[in-house]
């Protein structure tokens, strides 16, 4: 599957509706963003069952706020739902590769228990 460009309606959708989902918050004017979208063209292009997603922050500034997004290129992965990884910075091409790879194999059930976890010990300290 090619890239999709992902704007503010339909990025909800998106996330809850595929199991694995990666983004890149870029812009038209930004260097690096340009050198990494052939990159991140190739890899989606592996990986069919995994949607990739573009976000030009220029034009959905509200979801680059949303993510505090500080420098880009960014990349992001949701999967069920769940963000899962967030890194500023091209990624070189195996780099991405081997992150998409590790990212199909992420347990969700231990993610859920960390962050369930993580929320109880943090009701605890209030």
């Amino acid at each position: 599957m090619a890239t999709l460009e992902i704007s503010e309606p339909m990025f909800a959708e998106t996330i809850e509706n595929n199991e694995l989902v990666l983004l890149d918050f870029w812009a038209e004017w930004c260097g690096p963003c340009k050198a990494y979208g052939p990159v991140y063209e190739r890899v989606s292009e592996e990986f069919p069952d995994v949607v990739f997603g573009k976000i030009d922050t220029e034009e959905q500034q509200a979801l680059a706020g949303m993510f505090g997004i500080r420098s880009i290129p960014t990349t992001i992965a949701f999967k069920e739902g769940i963000g899962v990884f967030m890194q500023p910075g091209a990624l070189p091409e195996d780099a991405l590769r081997d992150l998409v790879q590790q990212l199909q194999g992420l347990d969700m059930d231990e993610v859920r228990a960390e962050i369930a976890a993580k929320e109880a010990e943090e009701a605890k300290d209030e």
